[in-house]
């Protein structure tokens, strides 16, 4: 199997409308449909090129109090046989393997710890959209995981989908921030969460022009600043909340 990473990022939201007014201004994305039969599914993209997707929170899920969150998709070589693995390896499948038609077939999974994510397998025969460079405006350019215990969880994800250990920092009361690497590049980071955390989860980093005005834009747009800008890793980050309480991370090389 080729080394699983994640090839698309997706926001699940209680208000479409309100959230694309504010991630187009504070991202910078524009936005397009999708064209998919049946489905309001919208594209988020950096110039023409998609660099994730936003959909409205079906009803079923609403019904039963499902958040706004993101959520990411990492790329397998079969959906089926990988929820299996799941499965085998202490985790959790919250839907099974099933078709977005003439897209690709999807899982929604959790791991051990309760921390959720899709697998998936494109469909198409023809040639793959074109993508946002690395590093582009509106590209996420960071995964990381909030972890119940961070050191413990590591090793599900290391052996379904062949991540390794990258550089590993103390950051005080939290532990380790373990980085992972996916063929040997930095993709993403692994920690356990606050206690103050209601949950363990996924964030994702999306890259802005510069970290101060970006900041202005989330709360003058209706979002929330939980972490103000640091400089990490040799730029600059914050985390935030859009109004409708999903969670993100900014991330900018500039001030």
């Amino acid at each position: 199997m080729a080394t699983a990473r994640f090839v698309w990022i997706e926001l699940m939201t209680g208000d479409l409308s309100a959230a694309t007014a504010f991630y187009t201004s504070v991202v910078g994305w524009s936005t397009r449909d999708a064209g998919t039969p049946g489905m309001d599914y919208t594209l988020l993209t950096t110039g023409d090129a998609p660099a994730a997707g936003m959909m409205q929170t079906p009803a079923a899920l609403k019904a039963i109090g499902a958040p706004s969150a993101w959520s990411g998709y990492v790329a397998v070589d079969d959906v089926d046989a990988m929820s299996a693995r799941v499965l085998q390896a202490g985790g959790k499948v919250l839907r099974p393997a099933d078709d977005i038609p003439g897209i690709g077939r999807f899982a929604v999974v959790a791991d051990p710890q309760g921390a959720s994510f899709m697998l998936f397998k494109p469909s198409r025969s023809e040639a793959p959209p074109v993508l946002p460079k690395p590093g582009a405006i509106g590209t996420t350019n960071w995964h990381e995981l909030r972890a119940m215990d961070g050191a413990a969880v590591f090793e599900f994800y290391a052996s379904l989908f062949g991540w390794t250990k990258g550089e590993a920092h103390s950051i005080g009361d939290m532990g380790t921030y373990q980085v992972f690497e996916i063929d040997g590049v930095p993709a993403g980071g692994i920690v356990t969460k606050e206690a103050s955390a209601p949950r363990p989860g996924w964030r994702y980093y999306f890259s802005v022009d510069a970290i101060d005005a970006a900041a202005q834009r989330v709360t003058a747009h209706g979002g929330t600043i939980e972490m103000a800008p640091i400089l990490a890793g040799g730029g600059w980050i914050l985390h935030a909340r859009d109004p409708q309480g999903a969670v993100f991370s900014l991330a900018s090389m500039t001030k």
